[in-house]
């Protein structure tokens, strides 16, 4: 293992070396007598550690912590001084140091404890930076797919919507994203840190969402046996997402209004007033207004939810965007499978951009995960789609599609099929019939073991 690079930097030899020879076991030990050969090192080497004396001949510590704080992969620094007070140590906090220790008191077990805890927290924020910038290319804009005019519209509200309070409302057909947008929301905003709690309310009856959402205390209603914190109190700080919140009966209707209102709530069975820090964004592929005008909906609180709202389209109308999500979508998928398929012919990019997409983004990404499992070359052609995407356009394209959810094979069903066909053609041979496939034949293995035909 490559050891921690420590550059020590003190104008008294006897300092410098005997610190070199304390700590060259540990660390790959640099040293310099004066601040302008110690930043000509830093320049040249990535090192973890600058330990540098407060008194240097020209610059002082001081200084050349701030100029190495400056460089592009800054190391821990620690300043050393003969001249301790509480007045220098807060100085060399606001330069940049990361710690702070007096020559006269100066224990090299103490010293290695305090590089070891530097070195520590460094990494630590270190796999935070990196942390955040996968959840920013995971629910950031960016993973996001769409140059069509309205996605920009859509993406500079995002932006802007991100670092304020205000709820957000997201309508839209089903598939069309709407999940995605609030991750990016919670994601670009100060609250990115904390919690983005998701509620599926179309998937709990009534009196299950109110517990759900609110909490409820032990013996609140038959089979409460303890008390149990709702997805409000879970999302203290950050960030609530209320999905098919068209959904909702009349009596949570009232109780979301009052936390709109007063940011306050009660759990089940209780009679305390808790509050909770959260931002609320919630979503729907109904048509809101039209449920407020059929009274099944608040008006009041559908003009609560909608402070902010954002209307993303269908697939059919962004047309221009299906073959950027449906390059994605290949990437993705070929990865999965260990597949080398990179492209489109033609006639199937043309079927893909015919076809009127009625689930949208996620049917989009369905179809071309099962044209990469059925592709048996480089590109995906016509043959590899979904017969209601291969028919689309034709005069028995509606019958067909009626047929496809029936009758036409799943994803995993049409790929046990092909796996079937390819070693009967092949006899059995594996390393031929993944070659057929277009998959290693590792691979072939793990779906044989998946689909349990490992006897084939």
């Amino acid at each position: 293992m490559t050891k921690p690079m420590v550059l020590i930097v003190d104008d008294e030899k006897t300092t410098r070396d005997g610190l070199r020879a304390a700590l060259e076991e540990r660390y790959d030990v640099y040293i310099a007598e004066d601040a302008a050969t110690a930043m000509t090192l830093l320049e040249q080497e990535h090192f973890q550690v600058l330990l540098t004396d407060l008194r240097l001949p020209n610059e002082d510590g001081m200084k050349l912590i701030a100029r190495a704080k400056s460089l592009p992969k800054p190391p821990v620094c620690i300043l050393m001084t003969a001249y301790g007070s509480e007045e220098v140590a807060v100085e060399a906090m606001k330069r940049g140091a990361d710690d702070y220790i007096a020559k006269g008191r100066l224990q090299i077990d103490e010293l290695e404890m305090r590089i070891a805890r530097a070195l520590k927290s460094q990494t630590l924020e270190a796999e935070n930076v990196s942390l955040r910038q996968q959840l920013d290319t995971k629910f950031g804009i960016n993973n996001i797919i769409g140059e069509a005019p309205v996605m920009k519209e859509i993406f500079e509200i995002v932006q802007q919507v991100a670092p304020a309070r205000a709820s957000v409302l997201i309508l839209g057909e089903s598939g069309t994203g709407k999940e995605l947008i609030a991750k990016a929301i919670h994601q670009l905003s100060p609250r990115a840190r904390a919690p983005l709690i998701t509620v599926h309310c179309a998937a709990l009856a009534p009196t299950l969402l109110e517990s759900e959402l609110f909490g409820h205390e032990r013996g609140a209603f038959t089979g409460a046996h303890e008390r149990r914190i709702g997805r409000f109190e879970q999302a203290q700080g950050g960030t609530l997402f209320l999905d098919e919140i068209g959904e909702i009966d009349a009596s949570i209707q009232i109780k979301l209004l009052r936390f709109l209102g007063e940011r306050t709530f009660e759990r089940v069975g209780s009679n305390k007033t808790l509050t909770a820090d959260v931002r609320l964004i919630a979503a729907t592929n109904k048509n809101l207004a039209a449920l407020v005008k059929a009274g099944t909906f608040r008006d009041d609180l559908f003009f609560r939810l909608r402070v902010v709202e954002i209307h993303l389209p269908p697939l059919r109308e962004r047309r221009a965007d299906i073959p950027l999500l449906a390059q994605a979508f290949l990437r993705e998928f070929a990865t999965e499978n260990s597949k080398s398929v990179k492209d489109f012919l033609p006639e199937a990019m043309e079927a893909l951009q015919r076809h009127n997409w009625p689930g949208n983004v996620r049917e989009l990404r369905t179809a071309i995960e099962h044209a990469v499992v059925l592709c048996r070359g480089n590109s995906i052609a016509l043959r590899d789609l979904p017969a209601s995407v291969r028919h689309a356009g034709t005069p028995d394209a509606a019958e067909i599609g009626e047929g496809f959810g029936a009758n036409t094979p799943t994803v995993h069903e049409a790929e046990k099929a092909l796996l079937v066909r390819a070693l009967k053609e092949c006899n059995g041979n594996r390393t031929l019939a993944a070659q057929k496939i277009g998959i290693s034949r590792r691979t072939l293995h793990r779906k044989l073991h998946t689909y349990q035909l490992e006897g084939m």
